[in-house]
């Protein structure tokens, strides 16, 4: 996607949302992942049993995951199109993780072009 890079205004905010999100995308796909192995033991959707407890679980994981694009998004000024479109990745198995890594080098360039101090590891 080609947009225009706009400043972020609070770089510190900016680094927390995104650590979140990283938190929350591995979170999402090892769920998703989870779901879907369940289903397939289960022997397809609407079974019971395990997939009625892990399938709510689930969903308030994804919801805490769309909440975490959204406060990056806003934080590091994507537009609402690639909000969506990165929310959508919790759709697809596995994907979470690529566009972790996708995002997590591309906000991290972002808040490095602006010459923000990168933290250091702590002991």
């Amino acid at each position: 996607m080609s947009e225009q890079v706009r400043p972020v205004r609070d770089v510190a905010a900016a680094r927390k949302a995104l650590e979140f999100f990283k938190i929350m995308a591995i979170t999402a796909g090892c769920a998703l992942v989870v779901l879907i192995v369940i289903i397939v033991i289960n022997g397809g959707i609407g079974r019971g049993g395990l997939s009625a407890v892990w399938s709510p679980i689930h969903g308030v994981i994804y919801f805490v995951f769309v909440a975490s694009i959204a406060n990056l998004g806003f934080k590091v000024g994507w537009s609402l199109p690639r909000m969506i479109l990165t929310m959508m990745s919790g759709f697809v198995p596995v994907l979470p993780f690529f566009v972790e890594r996708h995002v997590s080098k591309e906000v991290e360039a972002q808040l490095a072009a602006q010459g923000a101090p990168v933290p250091l590891a702590r002991d």
